[in-house]
């Protein structure tokens, strides 16, 4: 009888463990909910409500929403060139429910601008997708005797330091490209500053600057008034949305085709269960008609990505904006 029960013992023993271990497997391949059912997803955005980038997330959140019957709450948190948004979003828990709406600026430039960023571009954040692609457009007042890229870099030797480039913030992307094209065309400029895009456009079209790297959505707009004209796109290829404007490399002017995007990226450690999913929404989201033709109403271009195609473009901004930024002897504010 002892002989059997310590047999039978033993028997349920290994049983319970040959169970417990069929399951492991099964436990290791268990699959998320994402989004998860009654919490929303929060989608950070560091630029003030009314804006190109706001007006984007909120309709993609939208869209969102009507995908996967979890609301999307887009959240604007301002200040501190967008570091603020950028740290909301690196604290929050990697569950895919806080995410990131951010132009490249976040990733790609403030790290080589500002002396402030306390995030790491690459180990503090989880890629999910690119969602948008839109470059800055040179305008030139119309006061200014010049109708292309040439005759302005002929205009500015022939008048070394008067011809003024605005920026919306010293450090900037118009700052920079500004700078840029300067060394790239060998002439004088003078950098003016403004706190933001509002002041530098205003002064532009009173002609009391005369040239500003603009968004494309501005630059479109104010070209309509007739004060001012669009000289060049700094991107690789002309735009669907102002296809008579040339690149800087189709007038001779060598390194301004570096493109501003729009991505979407979580907190590290987020699981690639979560991303996937997450990427595949988005992407959905991205690729309807609706979407697309209010993001293309703003001169930008819908582009979904895998997260590893972000990777790889965040990972190539850095260094090119970094270099730029290297060549023209910017020191961190």
């Amino acid at each position: 009888m002892t002989q059997h029960f310590k047999t039978r013992r033993q028997l349920n023993t290994l049983l319970g463990a040959l169970s417990a271990g069929a399951l492991l497997p099964l436990a290791g391949q268990a699959q998320s909910v994402y989004p998860q059912p009654g919490r929303p997803i929060r989608l950070i955005v560091g630029l003030a409500a009314g804006g190109s980038l706001d007006g984007q997330a909120r309709v993609i959140a939208k869209r969102i929403t009507e995908l996967s019957g979890v609301q999307v709450i887009v959240e604007n948190k301002p200040g501190a060139s967008m570091v603020l948004s950028a740290m909301e979003v690196m604290r929050a828990a990697p569950d895919g429910q806080t995410l990131l709406f951010a132009p490249s600026s976040i990733f790609a430039q403030n790290p080589h601008t500002l002396q402030n960023v306390t995030y790491d571009p690459f180990k503090d954040f989880t890629p999910v997708t690119l969602a948008s692609r839109g470059p800055l457009v040179l305008t030139v007042h119309q006061s200014l005797p010049a109708n292309n890229v040439q005759e302005l870099m002929a205009w500015a030797r022939a008048n070394p330091g008067k011809l003024n480039f605005a920026s919306f913030g010293t450090g900037t992307s118009s700052h920079i490209f500004a700078a840029a094209f300067a060394k790239a065309a060998n002439i004088d400029v003078v950098h003016v500053p403004y706190k933001g895009t509002a002041d530098a456009v205003r002064d532009l079209l009173e002609g009391r600057v005369q040239a500003y790297f603009d968004a494309a959505p501005t630059a479109i707009q104010n070209s309509r008034t007739g004060k001012i004209r669009m000289f060049a796109v700094a991107a690789p290829n002309r735009y669907e949305a102002m296809p008579d404007v040339p690149t800087f490399t189709e007038q001779g002017v060598q390194g301004l085709d570096l493109t501003s995007w729009i991505a979407i990226v979580g907190p590290a450690g987020m699981s690639a269960d979560v991303v996937n999913k997450a990427n595949a929404l988005f992407r959905q989201a991205l690729v309807s008609p609706e979407v697309k033709e209010i993001i293309a109403r703003g001169a930008y271009e819908a582009s979904p990505s895998t997260p590893a195609e972000l990777r790889q473009e965040m990972r190539s901004a850095y260094d090119r904006w970094g270099e730029m930024i290297k060549q023209i002897g910017f020191q961190k504010q």
